[in-house]
């Protein structure tokens, strides 16, 4: 299923538009970090697992040269499609707007279960609750089928997975260091219509 690309932008630093830098509570940025930090766990899990099958077809010599041609295709062809369509265009803004929305609306269940709230898996828009199970059930199958894979083909789908983690990482971070030093973040876009009544953002 293709994922609508993330509509909100993110504002430039206030100090490039002359615009004092946006004063935020300890709570609120605490409670952010703690969805942040809960989603790079999980991401640097994943990375730091898969990291030693990734290198290994290199390290001992396991591919031919048109085994290392297509590692390197798979790497460019993953920095695109994973790594800037998947994470940076989609789930990293995502997560980040969903972890700042957590620290302004801070409510217990929510912060408890941080980690599925920031990656739209409740309290979210039925399609994109659809999108984020469907894609945790597609991950989970083929992190199944890529382990029955010999050497080096498992590394080399490992290797492009690795970078596309770790693309993903960074852009979260990076948009969330922008967020504490004061820029503006865009409210996420994946609400419950029925919380237009309270007036809270409508999603996009």
């Amino acid at each position: 299923m293709q994922v609508e690309a993330y509509s909100g932008q993110v504002d430039i630093p206030s100090r490039a538009a002359n615009v004092a830098p946006i004063m935020r509570s300890p709570r609120e940025k605490l409670i952010a970090a703690w969805g942040i930090a809960w989603v790079s766990m999980l991401l640097g899990r994943a990375i730091w697992s898969l990291t030693p099958w990734a290198i290994e077809p290199w390290t001992e010599g396991l591919m031919t040269t048109g085994q290392q041609g297509l590692y390197i295709g798979w790497l460019v062809a993953n920095a695109y499609l994973e790594g800037y369509r998947g994470f940076q265009l989609r789930f990293s803004p995502r997560v980040v707007s969903r972890a700042v929305y957590l620290g302004q609306n801070p409510r217990p269940l929510w912060v408890v279960l941080a980690l599925p709230f920031c990656m739209s898996l409740f309290h979210s828009t039925r399609r994109q609750m659809t999108v984020s199970w469907g894609f945790i059930g597609a991950l989970v199958l083929v992190i199944w089928w890529v382990r029955t894979l010999p050497q080096p083909w498992r590394g080399i789908i490992d290797g492009g997975v690795v970078l596309g983690l770790l693309w993903g990482l960074g852009v979260i971070w990076w948009l969330f260091a922008r967020y504490l030093a004061g820029a503006q973040a865009p409210p996420p876009n994946d609400l419950p219509l029925e919380k237009a009544a309270e007036g809270e953002p409508v999603p996009g």
